[in-house]
């Protein structure tokens, strides 16, 4: 497998950079649709940062979150001694800071962790953060905390409860304290405007969109690595400038039929997979939950969201209706840009699907 660089993302990059290099006043929410690469961006840009950041990296997406407990539990990282040698047990927030890389978790010992748990109240972690991150500023150190993936909180059960406490804190940080920068990662763009309505952010937050690649840095991406013009056009009418795509097929590349064999094939698969979700809500029905409550899906209502990209590549999300669209972003079918609150498939390869899934319904 061919080592893929990072590509082009130069005025993400950028934004970042300026964001880190002014005081912390708002949390910036990095966006976009499924594998668009934020990610991938927020580690390059850590990996190119100066020393003078100390990075804290929260990735939720392998984390099973339950309870609140589980999610306040994910954000550390337990002080080990290590294997053999007796290692000093470090005792004081100032040798848990002293142990940090440019990069971690959130270091806590078994003492502070007591602490962060004993009346079963997110205060307690948010304040022990807080007391760590002050001893990060004290070495003269810019803290940073980086939450990606953040939309598996939906899974927590106190789910309001626990946004509004969490971006208090965040608010705390940054706005109130001038303390850390915070990101905050997701591909779930309705799950930020969640955030916003029961955070109450006006003002407090600002956005940045990390989106495919447009068409020139998908044909420059695509020229680094060797590939033809024909290759190139072919590419970008099937699947447009999805990163992880992308990658797949450099990886596959052997001649132009083994492209079309491996785009034909992704075609198939994601059409079979809408057509699929189509049919079960037809024939078994489908729930979706939008905050507190559960709503049933409508069959009509979703093939009627889905034939309006028959001739548009996006819609306004006015035109359709709420549970339609929230059950299609949720399956990742759907992406909703908060800020434009336009729609549109999640990649170019799912338009397609789309089309090909319902023009016989």
């Amino acid at each position: 497998m061919r080592n893929i660089e990072f590509h082009n993302r130069e005025r993400e990059t950028k934004e970042i950079r300026s964001i880190l290099d002014s005081r912390p006043t708002s949390i910036t929410f990095i966006y976009g649709p499924i594998n668009s690469g934020k990610t991938e961006l927020i580690t390059h840009t850590i990996d190119e940062l100066p020393d003078e950041y100390v990075v804290f990296y929260i990735n939720l997406r392998t984390k099973f979150l339950s309870s609140c407990d589980d999610f306040i539990e994910s954000l550390f990282e337990m002080e080990m001694e290590t294997d053999g040698a007796l290692k000093k047990r470090k005792e004081t927030l100032a040798e848990l800071v002293s142990s940090v890389t440019k990069v971690a978790g959130i270091p806590i010992n078994k003492e502070f962790l007591d602490y962060v748990f004993k009346d079963n109240k997110p205060k307690n972690a948010f304040s022990y953060i807080i007391k760590l991150f002050e001893e990060v500023e004290a070495t003269g150190k810019q803290p940073v905390l980086i939450l990606d993936e953040l939309q598996k909180i939906g899974d927590v059960k106190v789910n309001g409860f626990l946004i509004y406490e969490l971006f208090n804190f965040f608010i705390d940080l940054t706005k109130e304290k001038h303390l850390a920068h915070v990101f905050v990662a997701t591909s779930d763009s309705l799950f930020i405007e969640q955030i916003y309505n029961e955070a109450m952010l006006q003002g407090r937050c600002d956005y940045l969109l990390v989106d495919d690649f447009d068409y020139e840095v998908t044909m420059d991406f695509l020229d680094s690595y060797g590939w033809g013009e024909h290759e190139k056009e072919i590419t970008w009418k099937c699947i447009g400038g999805k990163p992880v795509y992308l990658i797949k097929l450099i990886n596959a590349k052997v001649s132009e039929k083994k492209i079309r064999d491996v785009l034909d094939g992704m075609l198939i698969l994601r059409t079979g997979e809408i057509k699929t979700t189509v049919k079960r809500v037809n024939e078994l029905g489908g729930e979706i939950r939008i905050e507190d409550s559960s709503y049933a899906v409508n069959y009509t209502g979703l093939v009627d969201t889905l034939k309006r990209f028959v001739e548009r590549d996006e819609i306004d999300m006015g035109e359709v209706d709420e549970i339609s669209i929230t059950f299609l972003v949720k399956k990742n079918i759907l992406f909703v840009d908060p800020l434009t609150m336009m729609v549109k498939p999640q990649s170019k390869l799912n338009l397609l699907a789309i089309r090909g899934a319902i023009k016989d319904v």
